[in-house]
């Protein structure tokens, strides 16, 4: 073999049954490796040597080879983008995204098996923890049954895409997008280079197809999610091997070099942030993304983190956009999403979290009615936590992306249905307060302001908050958040005194033909409302006249940082709640109350955080940390005084370890910065921060 192609002659020596499709990018051939001197079904001894050889025939097709000179990305479609971010600047932002607003997500695959909800493929891995104690009680243990041994149980059995679709409609989306590839790594489509994928295994449908069958038929857009980028180092907890117990040291299925194309091949040492940084796995997801993209031209292609592998990523989204601009007669109708500041050149998207305030590119909120997967220990949100949401961010100039669980086989349970024809109803009363609208000089009102971020969604409104959107210059609709407590509402907003030029004709409650009574004083817009209840969740009113714009309100603005105070003593505990993030890649993420700084991948990302100290003084300073493998060191800041973060291996993300940074000196009372930045740009790996503790020494 020359140039990492096959030699046919060498695999022709495996007896036909003992081979397995690997699917690989340029060798059409199928092969298995079995461990040096096993017994094969045929009863012959496989010569470990041959196995070796075979090893160093095979891999660099697959781009393992640290020799290998790093994989030519086959040419984007031609067309204005270039595979360089200035290029993406280009991007325009298509009719039916900005006006569509709402978008419903099938988040399903094989980990919905189990029923225990998110990340079960990884987690399975992680030694005593909850879904590792629940694989061994129902599968065995993972040196043997792994997530391979899942795969096969998704049947699906029950999926009907055609009436979920028209559920989906009704219910008010505008568009539909298909799970493509989670981090599993099992692609959902056909795919032309994995051969774990649906069409071969498991249920043996080409789920990506059909669900976009279904949703071009009753006219909705459609886009897939690709979570593939973060997989590499993802799956590495499949190498692994109990630290205890009577299998101790034996590894994991994730070693087998039978199923490396499932679990991937050993990261090298350090490579273990979101996104590996191994340029053999950027041209994998590459070309694997590519394939999707060009089977089936999705209107929208959502990635789970920022943009991947710099310019690889970006080469990506370049072949999107040229790609849909070709399908489209020059025109460009494909969206790109991913969790990155978007500055025009794609669509910022925030897992279960809201911007803070009105943004001037559009921008998606991602979240779920329950778990990503299937998890039948959680309780579904209600229609009214959808619908307030949806409002809240189609206000600040976002859409809303929403995951309606799916069952293990495709069916819905009827709480999920639930939702879905309570959306119905109300979205056929208001949907035009929601559809085709824009920001208006302020996007609400109201003591719920908030804080923007990822993982921050659960905002209790009250019926004192209000929601402000508008449809040209003589359309405004005003949403009321809850049911307020008195019978007149004040739109404080639409002060008379606010305005030169506005001229406010008629005021009406969408659901009634009864008149609204109302009055425009200089304070606001005087509502009364009618006795009875028009609508459960929140109840709109549309506000005509001229010049609509030509106000000038006491903007909300952006929610103010909270300020840390001192909790028991003289103890300041500096949550990641209150942190402010500052770059790209950082955010805050995990349950309330619960919550840590995470997505740490990038050197130049650091946090802060505004600490009340009631007196000066000297104070021990302790951190909450973790790191899935690599060590790396932390600079914390504060008045001028630095201390060194020293962060351990902890062995995964969620086993956080306190560590103890030393003592400095706090010169006044008062208001104080505190930052957390990386110690050596160089040197920076990912790590987790929960809290940062400052105790006053007596």
């Amino acid at each position: 073999m020359a140039d990492g192609i096959c030699d046919e002659e060498l695999i022709s020596q495996f007896p036909s049954s003992c081979i397995r499709r690997m699917g690989l990018a340029d060798v059409r051939t199928t092969w298995t490796l079995t461990y040096p001197d096993r017994e094969c079904e045929h009863g012959g001894v496989i010569d470990a040597c041959l196995i070796s050889l075979l090893v160093a025939v095979l891999r660099p097709t697959q781009g393992h080879m640290d020799s290998m000179a790093p994989l030519q990305l086959t040419p984007i479609a031609k067309g204005p983008f270039e595979g360089n971010l200035d290029s993406l600047k280009q991007n325009k932002y298509p009719k039916w995204f900005t006006e569509g607003k709402l978008g419903i997500w099938a988040h399903w695959g094989p980990q919905a098996v189990p029923m225990e909800g998110d990340w079960y493929a990884r987690l399975l891995y992680e030694e005593g923890g909850k879904d590792y104690k629940d694989h061994l009680a129902r599968y065995g243990h993972p040196s043997k049954s792994g997530y391979k041994d899942i795969i096969p149980l998704w049947k699906a059995e029950k999926w009907d895409p055609e009436r979920l679709m028209d559920l989906y409609k009704n219910a008010g989306a505008k568009y539909f997008v298909s799970m493509g590839v989670h981090h599993d790594n099992f692609d959902l489509w056909n795919s032309t280079y994995h051969r774990w994928n649906a069409v071969k295994m498991g249920p043996h449908r080409d789920m990506v197809g059909d669900w976009q069958k279904a949703a071009l038929r009753r006219g909705l857009h459609f886009g897939v999610s690709e979570h593939l980028g973060a997989s590499f180092t993802w799956f590495q907890s499949s190498r692994r091997a109990d630290k205890n117990g009577p299998l101790a040291g034996i590894p994991y299925d994730g070693s087998d070099p039978a199923f490396e194309d499932l679990y991937h091949w050993k990261a090298k040492p350090g490579d273990t942030g979101w996104y590996s940084n191994d340029p053999q796995w950027h041209a994998e997801w590459y070309r694997r993304i590519k394939d999707l993209v060009d089977q089936y031209h999705p209107d929208l292609l959502y990635s789970d983190g920022g943009i991947p592998f710099g310019s690889v990523g970006a080469s990506m989204v370049a072949h999107l956009y040229n790609s849909s601009i070709a399908q489209h007669h020059g025109q460009q109708e494909a969206v790109y999403t991913c969790k990155q500041t978007s500055l025009g050149r794609w669509a910022q998207d925030i897992e279960r979290g809201v911007q803070s305030g009105i943004q001037a590119d559009p921008w998606q909120t991602d979240t779920s009615i329950g778990d990503w997967y299937y998890n039948k220990n959680w309780k579904y949100r209600g229609a009214d936590w959808v619908i307030k949401t949806l409002v809240d961010v189609v206000s600040k100039n976002g859409n809303l992306l929403i995951n309606v669980v799916l069952r293990p086989d495709g069916s819905l349970d009827s709480e999920a249905q639930k939702v879905l024809a309570d959306m119905t109803t109300w979205m056929k009363v208001n949907s035009e307060s929601i559809y085709s609208t824009k920001p208006w000089v302020t996007f609400g009102e109201g003591p719920i302001r908030a804080k923007g971020g990822a993982f921050k969604e659960d905002f209790g409104f009250t019926g004192k908050d209000v929601r402000y959107v508008r449809k040209g210059e003589g359309t405004v609709y005003a949403t009321l958040m809850g049911q307020p407590d008195e019978s007149e509402v004040v739109l404080t907003s639409f002060a008379k005194s606010g305005t030169k030029s506005a001229d406010v004709r008629s005021v009406k409650l969408l659901g009634t033909r009864k008149a609204v009574d109302w009055s425009w004083q200089p304070d606001g817009l005087h509502v009364k409302l009618p006795g009875e209840k028009f609508s459960e969740i929140a109840s709109v009113l549309k506000i005509t006249g001229s010049n609509l714009r030509d106000f000038v309100p006491a903007a909300p603005g952006a929610a103010t940082q909270p300020v840390v105070v001192a909790s028991a003593g003289d103890t300041y505990g500096l949550a990641a709640a209150f942190a402010l993030p500052h770059g790209g890649g950082i955010q805050v993420e995990g349950e309330a109350g619960n919550e840590n700084l995470g997505y740490w991948d990038s050197p130049d990302d650091w946090a802060s955080w505004v600490v009340y100290f009631k007196a000066a003084g000297t104070y021990s300073v302790n951190a909450t940390v973790s790191a899935d493998l690599s060590p790396t060191v932390f600079d914390l800041e504060v008045g001028g005084r630095h201390l060194a973060g020293n962060v351990p291996s902890t062995g995964s993300w969620g086993n956080y370890k306190e560590i103890i940074l030393g003592t400095v000196v706090v010169d006044k009372a008062g208001k104080t910065q505190v930052t957390v930045k990386p110690a050596n740009h160089d040197r920076w790996k990912p790590m987790n921060l929960r809290s940062v503790v400052f105790r006053k020494l007596s």
